[in-house]
């Protein structure tokens, strides 16, 4: 321990004004010590003392999840870290980070309770207010920021329940048409007795029946136009040779994909040899496209629930650990994915890096921040239609990602205070503030760095990103 020198403090900013009697109250209850390389205090740890660098350097992380991210780091003398509440003395309160010294370094010490006894005696309107901002400001985290949580939350589930909706709207319809379907086949396979049927009959009726359930379960790649053009012409066929139901069955095999030349081949088969037969035939074959079609569709609607269930997990990161080394294009597009209600006319345009290399990173987190970003560029685009582009970009060291909208930009009196806590443009109850605090809170864990630039047509939010790890996997 060495002796506390109220010179060195007077040139100190952080005790920039005070007066000599000031300075040699926080030497006479203060001490001042080298340290050797090493950590200095632990975040979560009572808060019992404050720290003033006079030489050296010294880094502050932040614990998230099961690691430390350096936050910030400093070499500047008169930098502080420790009791930084200690005017909160009817309170006990922790280290909100842990201080390590990257070099040996000199420290002055102040104990938390003396400290606190000072800036009240010295200070007491000061103290006063700051008492009180940091309870409002407490305060008013406690209540919007959960509130913050549940309103994302909602708009997140909004979304995926209506692009849930319609896929298992179809798959319950499909599977009651279905029931219907597979009901009418019993009443259908009545009609072609096999009795009357030879064998041969009877070998092509599968074979016709196998060939058209493939041909029914392929997607079609005829048009809208191209399959009323062939549905007009399947029922003139089908009418002018007396088949019941004829223009009923043109629709389904007109969906199936099946053509004139089709109903040529099945009327030229051993099955149809007499020309009552054909009626039951055809009847019998529309039911089985019937039937693959509606198979179809419930394959096609599960399928899409299967993605977006996916694409979920993907966005919520539930089965991969906090810390992992992430596609930044995946990310983005799980994010995107839980606003594809919200894209109608909107243009979303991808100018991604095909090179750019995996992150390491929080996934989870990142995507918050994607969710934050994209949220508030569909806000400013409003019901309009809009760009949304989304950029990626290596430069040296860094993932460089943007998020730009076409709305009306920024005003440029708003654009410094847009990152402020409980600060929002948006209209009174529909915002909290936090959104972009939390962005950016999330970036400054990964030792990154978020600004907005903005014009009228053109506003980005810009995201850069260390490919050196803030933390080990």
């Amino acid at each position: 321990m060495t002796t506390c020198n109220i010179d060195e403090l007077r040139d100190l900013f952080l005790f920039e004004g005070l007066t000599d009697a000031q300075l040699m109250s926080l030497c006479t209850n203060g001490r001042v010590e080298t340290f050797p390389a090493g950590q200095l205090c632990r975040e979560g740890e009572p808060a019992a003392s404050f720290y003033v660098l006079l030489d050296g350097e010294i880094a502050l992380s932040k614990r998230s999840g099961a690691r430390d991210i350096d936050i910030w780091r400093a070499s500047t003398p008169g930098s502080y870290c420790g009791a930084w509440s200690a005017f909160l003395l009817d309170e006990e309160t922790t280290y909100e980070n842990t201080a390590t010294l990257t070099r040996p370094s000199r420290l002055l010490i102040l104990d938390a309770t003396v400290l606190g006894n000072f800036l009240v005696r010295e200070f007491p309107m000061a103290t006063h207010l700051l008492v009180g901002h940091s309870h409002g400001r407490f305060h008013q985290r406690r209540i919007l920021g959960p509130h913050d949580r549940l309103v994302q939350l909602g708009q997140l589930t909004a979304g995926l329940t209506h692009e849930l909706n319609n896929p298992a709207a179809a798959a319950v319809r499909a599977a009651n048409g279905l029931r219907t379907q597979i009901a009418g086949l019993r009443h259908r396979r009545a009609e072609v007795p096999e009795a009357a049927l030879s064998a041969e009959a009877m070998t092509s009726l599968v074979e016709l029946q196998d060939r058209v359930a493939e041909l029914a379960g392929k997607p079609s790649d005829l048009t809208s136009v191209q399959k009323s053009d062939l549905e007009e012409a399947l029922g003139q066929w089908l009418e002018d040779r007396g088949v019941a139901d004829a223009w009923e069955h043109a629709a389904t095999f007109a969906e199936a994909g099946l053509d004139i030349d089709w109903m040529e081949r099945i009327s030229a088969s051993p099955c149809c040899a007499t020309p009552n037969r054909l009626t039951p035939v055809i009847r019998w074959l529309a039911g089985t496209a019937e039937t693959e079609l509606l198979l179809t569709e419930i394959t096609d609607a599960t399928r899409r629930i299967n993605t977006l269930v996916g694409q979920a997990k993907q966005y919520t990161q539930l089965d991969r650990a906090p810390w992992d080394t992430s596609d930044v294009h995946e990310l983005l597009e799980a994010t995107l994915a839980m606003f594809s209600h919200r894209l109608d006319g909107v243009e979303v345009v991808r100018d991604f890096d095909p090179a750019l290399p995996a992150l390491p990173c929080y996934p989870a987190e990142l995507n918050q921040v994607w969710t934050h970003l994209i949220a508030n560029a569909l806000d400013a685009l409003g019901d309009a239609p809009g760009v949304l582009a989304l950029r990626t970009r290596r430069e040296q060291d860094m993932v460089r990602v943007e998020v730009c909208d076409s709305g009306a930009g920024i005003p440029d009196d708003l654009l410094a205070r847009i990152f402020d806590p409980f600060f929002t443009t948006k209209p009174f109850g529909e915002g909290t503030g936090l959104g972009l605090d939390i962005a950016a809170r999330i970036v400054d864990r990964h030792r990154g760095s978020l600004w907005a630039e903005s014009n009228p047509g053109d506003t980005r939010f810009i995201t850069s990103l260390p490919l050196t790890p803030a933390a080990e996997a």
